[in-house]
């Protein structure tokens, strides 16, 4: 079973990342409001239900992808 995590600055957070991209796009002429860089964490896990993949992913999350109070995450199963 594939997931795929993306893990971003909540907002109201620095991201220097963000504004460094938004800065760039906008000296190069692209009308950008905003930009947010995060991560994206593919995953092949073991086994075949879902909801259970999902809630081992919220622990994943919680205690290591992502800084809950920092960050927000989203999560993406697809089985095969």
């Amino acid at each position: 079973m594939r997931a795929t995590v993306l893990v971003r600055p909540k907002p109201g957070i620095l991201d220097p990342q963000g504004e460094a991209v938004q800065s760039s796009l906008r000296h190069l002429g692209f009308a950008v409001e905003e930009a947010r860089v995060g991560r994206v964490v593919d995953l092949e896990l073991e086994g075949e239900d879902p909801e259970r993949a999902r809630a081992e992913l919220e622990r994943m999350c919680q205690q290591l992808l992502a800084n809950p109070l920092i960050e927000s995450f989203e999560i993406s199963v697809a089985a095969e």
